[in-house]
């Protein structure tokens, strides 16, 4: 997603600006997936008018800001919800590249902020039901003053270049026979360069060099910050840690396993490489 910008059509902001009246963008989920709505062939996500004046029972409900003017919700239903006729519940992620970009970006916005509400409607420090805060999108705690805010998880992603190879690995969470670059958290101590060595080199054995930044993409699954990195081969040989990685190998580019589109930036990143040599 380098060089994409959701403030182009979005204004983010926690107090709406207005009444609630007319059209507005409703993120509703419950304790998995996101409701869409149908239309023909198409997935989309609703507006307060595909309800046709039919009240929706909550027990969460934030406001988002505007899109191209129009006001945003994130909203939690529970499970026994029923949705209207020729809406669905369905996961987030099979969303991705089926619905507008700048709308998945907000969803997984949503997405974010529904599971942090769940997460911190107590006090992790002693206990205390949290308050919603009006000027900020945080919690606090009115016994000890302890604040939450939504959790963010920084992680690297990483195209590996040996000449006119990628190194592709498979992760044992994918499907068969498909193949992406190098991903991993970053830890307590860490920039995102170092990530980078320490997590090729505990997944596949190798130590890499010429570390450039390319990209970054919010992941909300569940709550991750892709940073993306091209790096060139330095030393050593593959060697899978067969715990997280099962397979690995180097792939030329105009011979490449199955892996990832440009809707992810994984995607991006093998295209990128693939299309500067």
């Amino acid at each position: 997603m380098a060089g994409h910008n959701i403030y182009k059509r979005y204004i983010p902001s926690i107090v709406p600006q207005s009444s609630d009246e007319g059209a507005m963008w409703l993120f509703v989920f419950n304790s998995t997936d996101i409701l869409v709505k149908m239309d023909v062939e198409t997935l989309r996500i609703p507006n307060s008018e595909d309800f046709n004046g039919e009240e929706l029972v909550f027990s969460y409900k934030q406001y988002l800001g505007e899109l191209e003017g129009y006001p945003c919700y994130c909203i939690e239903v529970d499970d026994l919800f029923n949705p209207p006729e020729g809406m669905l519940f369905r996961n987030l992620r099979s969303l991705l590249g089926q619905i507008d970009e700048d709308i998945f970006l907000l969803a997984g916005r949503s997405f974010q902020i529904v599971n942090w509400n769940k997460m911190n409607k107590f006090c992790g420090q002693c206990g205390e039901s949290t308050q919603a805060q009006q000027n900020e999108l945080a919690k606090k705690c009115p016994s000890c003053g302890s604040s939450f805010y939504p959790r963010i998880s920084p992680a690297v992603i990483t195209a590996v270049v040996r000449g006119n190879e990628i190194l592709l690995a498979h992760n044992k969470n994918f499907r068969p026979n498909w193949y992406s670059v190098i991903a991993g958290f970053v830890e307590p101590g860490e920039t995102f360069e170092d990530c980078v060595v320490r997590e090729v080199m505990e997944e596949v054995g190798i130590r890499v060099k010429n570390i450039k930044y390319f990209g970054s993409q919010p992941w909300p699954f569940p709550d991750s910050l892709m940073v993306g990195f091209v790096a060139e081969y330095d030393s050593g040989e593959i060697l899978v840690d067969g715990e997280e990685i099962e397979d690995a190998d180097w792939y030329r580019f105009d011979n490449l396993p199955p892996s990832p589109t440009k809707t992810s930036i994984a995607g991006r990143l093998i295209d990128f490489v693939i299309q500067r040599k």
